[in-house]
């Protein structure tokens, strides 16, 4: 009985945490994902703290996108065992990286990393405010200038922003709003924005953004997820049309369950 209601539990899961929207697919299409990945230490290696950077990869290379955003990424940190997670996961998959450092840790470095299928251009960190709470952990943004199919151009940015203070992450919301407001391509931001749907700071990114989808799965915790943390939006992209919004059902590898979003470019 246990086992049935085990198998049961996941397939509704799979089933709320999947949208497919309706219209022609005629374009090109963008399979974009983020992923929190908990410094590659899989929770239930927490206390071991054992460092499985393949089983993140596994997960990315099993949806073959083109553009991943990650964070709560090691570079060269001794819990880490003095690896390079972004320069390991690029490799792992196939793809170009660009790591942005939000913090120094443990003899290395922490933050949020991009990797994409095609090249990088002008890839830079910005640091996100904290004057509502100058106590905070650090926060930025890693954006990079992409060219894809057809000479189309985008931004993709990714970002963590902060966990414990509502007030730090509406201001950080706010200053996302105007980095995305002074680009005329379209802004892709994906990453663990820390806020559900209904909250103040997810309201002001909507001023300026298109979510990947309505009524998302949730994501956090792996186990009995119960809430939408993670998330994919992007502005300035009136031909944008979303073919695909997923939760990805990998509870192993992370604490956080990863989005996929498949995006047709007219």
């Amino acid at each position: 009985m246990k086992s049935s209601l085990k198998i049961l539990s996941t397939l509704l899961l799979c089933a709320c945490s999947f949208q497919t929207f309706a219209g022609s697919t005629t374009g090109d299409t963008l399979r974009i994902m983020t992923y929190n990945i908990h410094h590659c230490n899989p929770p239930t290696k927490s206390k071991t703290g054992e460092i499985e950077v393949d089983a993140i990869a596994r997960v990315i290379n099993s949806r073959q996108p083109d553009l991943v955003a990650l964070q709560e990424v090691d570079v060269n940190t001794k819990r880490s065992g003095g690896i390079d997670q972004a320069a390991q996961l690029a490799a792992k998959t196939g793809m170009h990286a660009y790591f942005g450092k939000a913090i120094d840790h443990d003899g290395g470095e922490y933050g949020v990393a991009i990797l994409s299928k095609f090249p990088l251009a002008d890839a830079h960190t910005v640091h996100l405010p904290e004057t509502a709470n100058p106590g905070s952990e650090d926060r930025v943004v890693a954006m990079a200038r992409i060219s894809f199919r057809n000479g189309k151009e985008l931004i993709f940015a990714c970002t963590h922003m902060d966990v414990s203070n509502a007030a730090v992450r509406d201001e950080q919301a706010a200053a996302i709003n105007k980095m995305a407001a002074a680009n005329s391509i379209p802004f892709i931001l994906a990453g663990d924005l820390n806020c559900k749907p209904e909250s103040d700071s997810y309201q002001i990114l909507l001023k300026k953004f298109t979510p990947s989808c309505t009524n998302c799965g949730f994501t956090i915790p792996v186990n009995n997820p119960n809430r939408v943390i993670d998330h994919i939006m992007w502005t300035n992209a009136t031909g944008f049309q979303v073919q695909r919004s997923e939760v990805v059902n990998e509870p192993y590898p992370s604490d956080h369950l990863p989005v996929v979003a498949e995006i047709v470019i007219k």
